[in-house]
């Protein structure tokens, strides 16, 4: 049409201009915000392409969001890139920043981009008992993640300035929140005197071994890997949360309702499940023929947003090398990789490397879902410091009403 028409875009090609459906121009149309003309003999109609463009640049500016190169919204982040199978927390290579920084470090360099050497993060007393006393309450066979959910809400009763949403208060709230989830988890070792890193806390409720400095080193990286890894579904839910200026603690606990899904957090606990079942049979031939026997993907490869390895994964695995008792689950999950690229030639992904930690470790199946949890609070919270920033309830996408056309008579 372009070819028939200098300076106007068919129905199609001003949609992906916008970054919308071929049905949202047309509804642009009925808005009186984009005007169109038909095609003479034709179905279709054309849009004046500079009005489309002025268009979409007004949308970007009002919404902060733009069209990704897939069509799907983007949303403008400062915090994590993911480019050609590496990934950066504020333009610094976060494996890197992982390896030489504390949990703790971490995270409030995606706080607020400045270093602080040596943060630790403590909770009030009154936060942690309230956080126990409702955690303690669920019934015996409760998950950790709905814990942490109970746990960051009885907080946020706790505390009553939880509506002040000044970046300075919500920063606050983030150095409270974090080790009063943890806290609110059962312990099943004893705790550490003093204050600990995060690590050696979160370590005490999930493994009966003797924490050594390896595998806290371990523990600690894969929470500093795992802050943040751009617009995952439970990081898009905390940002509409945060949009509609929901405090903290429920734009923590929204997060933590999606992470729930089996599509998101589950992921580790079941390639957990996979390398002991590994470990037991001596080869990953019969599980990964099970798995796929069962119409399932092999957990723990793959991953859509790196072609080739996972950086965390390769981080934690190198991490997992210098533990001696780590080696047995380290050929295990090897064993998975070499026996599915016979089908597939898929990479390990960092929920493996994950699982290969809690096996290692002497953790449950459930341990990845809680290190994945307590970690993506503090991405969690830096992407709500974003969305706060930003315009009003601007994650609201419009409905496409596909059901029959009205006036119907009423339903007798």
């Amino acid at each position: 049409m372009r070819d028939q028409e200098p300076g106007r875009l068919s129905t199609k090609e001003a949609a992906e201009l916008l970054g919308v459906k071929p049905e949202t121009v047309y509804a642009y149309v009925s808005r009186g915000l984009l005007g169109s003309r038909r095609v003479p003999g034709g179905r279709g109609s054309t849009f004046d392409a500079k009005e489309v463009r002025a268009l979409a640049r007004r949308n970007r500016r009002e919404s902060g969001t733009a069209p990704s190169p897939g069509g799907e919204p983007a949303v403008r982040t400062h915090l994590t890139l993911i480019d050609r199978d590496r990934f950066y927390f504020r333009g610094v290579d976060a494996v890197e920043l992982a390896r030489r920084h504390s949990y703790e470090e971490v995270a409030e360099w995606l706080w607020t981009g400045r270093p602080q050497p040596g943060a630790v993060f403590t909770a009030p007393e009154t936060s942690v008992a309230v956080a126990r006393r409702a955690a303690d309450a669920l019934p015996e066979h409760t998950g950790p993640t709905d814990r942490l959910r109970v746990a960051a809400i009885a907080a946020a009763t706790a505390d009553p300035l939880r509506f002040d949403l000044a970046e300075e208060a919500v920063l606050g709230t983030a150095r409270t929140l974090i080790p009063t989830l943890v806290a609110a988890l059962p312990p099943v070792s004893r705790e550490p005197a003093g204050q600990q890193r995060i690590a050696h806390r979160l370590w005490t409720r999930l493994s009966p071994l003797p924490a050594d400095a390896e595998s806290l080193e371990a523990l600690d990286t894969a929470l500093a890997l795992l802050t943040d890894h751009d617009l995952a579904a439970s990081t898009l839910a905390v940002r509409v949360a945060a949009s509609a200026r929901a405090h903290p603690y429920a734009a923590v606990s929204a997060g933590l309702g999606v992470l729930e899904g089996p599509l998101h957090g589950a992921a580790g606990g079941l390639a957990h499940r996979m390398l002991v079942d590994v470990l037991d049979r001596g080869s990953a031939a019969p599980v990964v023929a099970e798995e796929l026997r069962a119409g399932r993907r092999v957990p723990g490869l793959g991953h859509r947003l790196y072609p080739g390895e996972d950086p965390r994964a390769r981080a934690l695995f190198a991490l997992l090398a210098e533990i001696p008792r780590a080696a047995p689950v380290l050929s295990a999950a090897q064993d998975v990789v070499a026996t599915a690229a016979r089908h597939t030639p898929l990479h390990a992904n960092v929920d493996l490397a994950l699982a290969a930690l809690t096996v290692a470790c002497g953790m449950p199946s459930s341990a990845s879902e809680t290190i994945f949890a307590v970690a993506r609070t503090a991405g969690w919270i830096a992407h709500a410091l974003e969305e706060y920033a930003e315009r009003p309830l601007r994650m609201r996408p419009s409905g496409l009403y596909v059901g029959p056309r009205p006036p119907r008579p009423l339903p007798g």
